[in-house]
Order: C-alpha cells, then structure tokens, then sequence
C-alpha cells in the first residue's frame, strides 16, 4: 500500500479537517409524578383492605359447631331472597 495513496483518501473524505462541537446544556427539568385525592384514597382503602383477613374465622366456627350439632338450619326462602337481591344490584335494577 502506497503512503501518498492513504492521504488522497483522507482528501476524499475530509477526515484530515477537525470539526468543532458546540457544547449542550445539561436539561435541568426532572420528571415529577402527582398522585390525585382519589388515587391516594384508593391507595389508603387498599392497604386498609390488605389487613382484614379474607376469612372471618369467627362466623365459620360459628356455623361449623351448629352443623356439628345437627342445629344448623337455612331458610331458604331468605336465601332465595339474598340472592335475588345481589344480582339486582349488580344488575343495576
């Protein structure tokens, strides 16, 4: 490879030629997020909820000792009355 053939490439490419870069300011803005009232009383309301047990175990001993004794008894026009009522809720009527 000849030396005089490496400089009329660096010629064809400018790469002899130093090029000056203007320095950028640094941005000085920093995210920020803002949780609304709502979001935080869904916040409270959830940590409220993760403390409460899932299930009551006072009303399941409570049921489970009266169907030991035999005493245990569903009315069940009551119960057709609860359920009616949840699904009308849900339901929106």
């Amino acid at each position: 490879m000849r030396i005089d053939s490496m400089s009329q490439v660096a010629q064809i490419y400018k790469t002899t030629q130093t090029q000056s870069t203007e320095k950028t300011q640094k941005a000085k803005a920093k995210d920020e997020v803002q949780i609304s009232e709502a979001g935080k009383d869904f916040q409270i309301a959830k940590m409220a909820l993760q403390e409460v047990p899932d299930v009551r175990e006072d009303k399941i001993a409570a049921i489970k000792s009266s169907m030991e004794a035999g005493t245990y008894e569903v009315n069940s026009s009551s119960f057709a009355d609860k359920v009616i009522q949840k699904y009308t809720d849900i339901l929106g009527y």
